[in-house]
């Protein structure tokens, strides 16, 4: 397979009846290999060294790493209209091309919570800059006995200071 063949393999979109039940039947496997899903999400707009050490050490927590990628609308209806920066697809085969990330998933709605719904993680990853109660989805991975664990950002390292450094410079 070649290795772009293989990054957009890692990609779906949960709006795609096809890839829901790729989704689905992926999930399935996982489970019956008994491997640990971790989830996290976000827009990942501008990839950086802040976002690989947050991911890295999200996958460092299980064996399948499932990224929730908001898509464009998504973003627009949460970030206004100036955003993204990248578009989903670009976004997308960033982050699949990454070695620890399995999988890739693209949803419309302002939060993850049907699609956390739908997946069922053993690990549910923010930042924290959350509290555990305040996360999208902990009452889902809770009540499964999943865990949820919070990740300190790395210091200077954001898309708005990126994106704030381009404008005046």
């Amino acid at each position: 397979m070649k290795k772009n063949d293989f990054i957009q393999s890692k990609i779906f979109n949960f709006n795609n009846s096809d890839d829901r039940t790729k989704i689905t039947h992926l999930i399935s496997f996982l489970r019956f290999k008994e491997q640990k899903i971790i989830f996290t999400n976000g827009c990942f707009d501008i990839m950086h060294l802040g976002h690989i050490d947050y991911l890295s050490k999200a996958a460092d927590l299980g064996n399948h790493l499932i990224i929730g990628l908001n898509s464009d609308t998504s973003i627009k209806k949460i970030k206004g209209n100036n955003r993204p920066i990248l578009p989903e697809q670009t976004r997308a085969a960033i982050i699949a091309s990454l070695f620890f990330v399995q999988t890739v998933i693209l949803f419309d709605n302002e939060t993850p919570f049907e699609l956390i719904n739908f997946i069922q993680p053993n690990v549910l990853v923010k930042g924290s800059d959350y509290k555990p109660d305040e996360i999208v989805g902990n009452d889902i991975v809770s009540k499964n006995g999943g865990e949820i664990v919070t990740i300190d950002f790395l210091d200077g390292h954001s898309t708005t200071s990126i994106i704030h450094k381009i404008k005046t410079s």
